[in-house]
């Protein structure tokens, strides 16, 4: 169990982190125009750096066993293709 100050810190960056991903997405989704889409697609890979980032931090520090570290790592770890192919389909698609 995460002490308070754990989950103030790591904790809590690194589920903003994760959710950031997903929120990003859904609000360039939102947007009209392919340069605002596309910026929004690009801070969700940001959030996602961000998020193997505080998965190395809790592994590090012991906050987290091998299996769910390795867990984490290979979740986030498909993500990378799909956000690159949605910044490509983006990009090439639409006429804005």
């Amino acid at each position: 169990m995460l002490n308070v100050f754990t989950k103030k810190t790591i904790g809590t960056q690194f589920v903003n982190a994760v959710d950031s991903i997903s929120a990003n997405v859904a609000e360039g989704f939102g947007r009209h125009f392919k340069k605002d889409k596309v910026n929004f697609y690009r801070y969700s890979k940001g959030s996602l750096k961000e998020s193997f980032d505080w998965n190395e931090k809790a592994k590090v520090r012991g906050l987290l066993t091998e299996e769910e570290y390795k867990y984490i790592f290979n979740e986030l770890d498909k993500l990378p293709k799909a956000l690159n192919s949605l910044i490509k389909y983006t990009n090439e698609k639409l006429a804005l």
